[in-house]
């Protein structure tokens, strides 16, 4: 992989290895300009999720409707698939350091007005709908910027880590701000949630203003000019070990990725619980995320059939859930959905971020999280209306059935374009299913 003109001019951190020749798990945390990203994104991140919960929970207390929760996560993500593109662009071709500190106080801005309209007692639903698809426009910006960001604050050597260490720090979040939140609700309203994710967002903005400029991997910025959209699309295009992990982690995000709508459904209508219980099943969630993001820190390497793998599973565990006759047992599965599903977003986007050229990171990333995010406007829609129609247990099976077909799907492509094909054998009285190469087949017949 081309690592970039300048990428030399930072000091060199070398992967660090465990006595058994593993990386360390927060290794890339030795590197000053990302330890402080990383504390500052924790505060965030954990606001965040505090206003997500709060978000849902209040949707769904104004209009009773799972179908209006998805509405506002669709208008959430609807600049993301409208514009996702253009972000890409963006962050290729100004410095993203600024294009973040601009981001991450304009979301906070959000906070604060969605703060102070629901401490008013003028909140209405289509108070959350406005607010909901601003913070959706500043992300087609900060999405991408922040993603390829990384890479200029640790370098090549270190990027797996760190985009590892990344979703580590999301999901630790998420196991603090859905408690909190669900305590806030119950206590003192939604206001103060909203009003503390507001004001977390000066950790990031103070954390990016520490940091060290001269210790940055540099990566040329591409030029004004016209096409460079286009450029991008066909950069893709041309490359299978691009295209195809995008295209499964489009499918899982528009279909699989919908819990907002199905959690507050099994909550209210399935198994009858309040807020605080709906808050503490995402943090079972959460832990089961954390669990895979650091799991995934240590793994060396990035392997295509490790994705599919893991969206397949991820598929049969929400179908699993969905047909669960007890609370305890739908319960106990949202753990290791947690821990599949952020296998399979950190698998990709490490997959794809590896295989692609710093020049084109910004753009290639963007199109990666207009797939995976911009699909939502679709998915939380229409399933919805499915969950509201058909019930919360039909809901979410369609969710899994999809996931797992798209991964039967795409494990396939990927094999015929890498000349390997499914190969059945029974092993200690069990059945086994392999990617082997077509020349072996060939040879054993």
């Amino acid at each position: 992989m081309s690592t970039g003109p300048g990428a030399d001019s930072a000091p060199v951190h070398k992967p660090t290895l465990d006595t058994r020749g593993r990386r360390e798990t927060f290794s890339s945390l030795r590197i000053r300009n990302y330890r402080l990203f990383f504390t500052g994104a924790i505060v965030s991140n954990t606001g965040t999720w505090m206003a997500r919960i709060t978000q849902d929970w209040l949707v769904l207390s104004l209009t009773g409707s799972a179908a209006a929760v998805g509405i506002t996560t669709a208008l959430q993500f609807l600049p993301m698939l409208l514009f996702g593109l253009y972000g890409g662009v963006i962050a290729d071709r100004y410095p993203k350091r600024q294009l973040l500190l601009f981001s991450q106080a304009a979301l906070g801005l959000c906070g604060i007005a969605l703060a102070v309209l629901t401490l008013s007692g003028n909140i209405q639903v289509w108070h959350v709908y406005l607010i909901a698809f601003l913070l959706g426009m500043v992300t087609v910006v900060d999405n991408p910027a922040r993603q390829a960001y990384v890479s200029e604050m640790v370098g090549p050597d270190q990027l797996r880590n760190a985009v590892s260490l990344n979703s580590a720090n999301f999901q630790s979040a998420r196991l603090v701000g859905p408690a909190v939140a669900g305590v806030l609700i119950a206590g003192v309203g939604s206001g103060w949630a909203f009003l503390l994710n507001g004001l977390s967002f000066l950790a990031p903005v103070v954390s990016l203003l520490l940091m060290r400029t001269s210790e940055l991997h540099k990566v040329e910025r591409a030029p004004r000019g016209k096409g460079q959209l286009r450029e991008g699309l066909r950069y893709v295009a041309g490359r299978p070990d691009l295209i195809w992990p995008i295209v499964l982690v489009g499918f899982i995000g528009t279909f699989g990725f919908n819990f907002p709508i199905w959690l507050t459904a099994f909550s209210g209508d399935v198994f009858h619980v309040g807020a605080g219980t709906y808050g503490f099943l995402n943090t079972l969630m959460a832990a089961g995320s954390l669990v895979g993001a650091l799991a995934a820190a240590r793994r060396g390497s990035t392997r295509l059939r490790m994705l599919v793998l893991a969206a397949g599973v991820f598929g049969v565990l929400e179908i699993a859930a969905a047909l669960s006759p007890a609370f305890w047992l739908f319960a106990l599965l949202l753990v290791p959905i947690g821990m599949i599903g952020l296998t399979v977003n950190i698998t990709a986007n490490s997959a794809v971020q590896m295989a692609t050229d710093p020049a084109m990171r910004g753009r290639v990333m963007s199109l990666y999280m207009m797939v995976f995010a911009g699909g939502t406007p679709i998915g939380a829609p229409l399933l919805g209306w499915v969950t509201d129609t058909y019930g919360a247990r039909v809901g979410f099976a369609t969710g899994g059935v999809i996931s797992l077909a798209a991964a039967v799907v795409v494990g396939l492509v990927l094999a015929r374009v890498g000349g390997l094909k499914v190969a059945w054998a029974w092993r200690h009285g069990h059945p086994q299913v392999r990617f082997v190469a077509r020349e072996r087949l060939a040879t054993a017949a």
